[in-house]
């Protein structure tokens, strides 16, 4: 990693009952850097995006944005959570709402922003993600892809420091995922930082700055896509990537 850290995880534990999905998670994330985390369903990929964002507690360790210690107590969830934008597998749009009123709601609510304002933010985002022609639509007429760039937008309303995406092609049929790394490509591109959980192999290898290998909630191996993907040094990591191309997703 080069450069100043934008979010900082040291020694990250979480448990679910018995179950420890977390086991001391050490990753540090650069300004500008995409991270790709790949691995089994299960190895804590998702939970680790989460613990970030600040929807489950820690167990033990504790994480720091731009410096800022936002696992200590007294720190203010949600002006934390609007400095970090997250989209999930599954949309989360408010189905009563139009896609404008969905992307404008957060920068009202939250930012404090003038319905115009909001507007004229969201239709920016809009023109540069070919949603122009969606903005008065609802939700259930949208394909899952377009639904997806929506939720996309939505996060990015608020102007965030870091995105977190959570296996945001899982639910899409095969002929739709093209268009939302589209629109992932083109945040890197841009500078975004970027902490992606991802089955998306050839994605990984083309947008990530540095790959992170999870097996059983710790990160085993981790460097860049070329050596990570052309000669893992883990065998866990081997196995994993073997599946992988047999599958024929790599």
């Amino acid at each position: 990693m080069s450069g100043k850290p934008a979010v900082e995880l040291e020694d990250v534990h979480k448990s679910f009952g018995r179950t420890d999905v977390l086991r001391g998670i050490d990753l540090a994330v650069a300004e500008h850097e995409v991270v790709c985390l790949i691995g089994a369903s299960g190895s804590g990929k998702s939970t680790l995006l989460r613990c970030v964002n600040l929807l489950e507690p820690l167990d033990r360790g504790r994480i720091l944005l731009d410096g800022e210690e936002i696992t200590a107590g007294g720190v203010d969830v949600n002006r934390v959570r609007r400095e970090i934008g997250i989209v999930f597998q599954s949309y989360n749009l408010f189905p009563h709402m139009s896609v404008l009123g969905n992307v404008t709601l957060g920068p009202r609510k939250a930012l404090g922003l003038s319905r115009a304002a909001a507007e004229a933010r969201a239709d920016e985002l809009f023109a540069r993600f070919g949603l122009e022609d969606k903005r008065d639509a609802y939700p259930d007429s949208l394909s899952g892809g377009q639904q997806q760039r929506v939720a996309i937008v939505r996060a990015l309303a608020l102007r965030p420091r870091l995105m977190l995406l959570d296996e945001i092609t899982s639910a899409l049929d095969p002929e739709l995922v093209a268009e939302v790394l589209n629109v992932v490509r083109e945040l890197a591109k841009g500078g975004m930082t970027m902490l992606i959980a991802t089955h998306e192999m050839a994605f990984a290898r083309d947008i990530a700055d540095r790959v992170c290998f999870l097996d059983e909630g710790v990160i085993l191996e981790e460097g860049p896509p070329a050596r990570i993907f052309s000669s893992p040094q883990e065998p866990r990591t081997q196995q994993f990537l073997a599946r992988i191309v047999e599958a024929g997703r790599l």
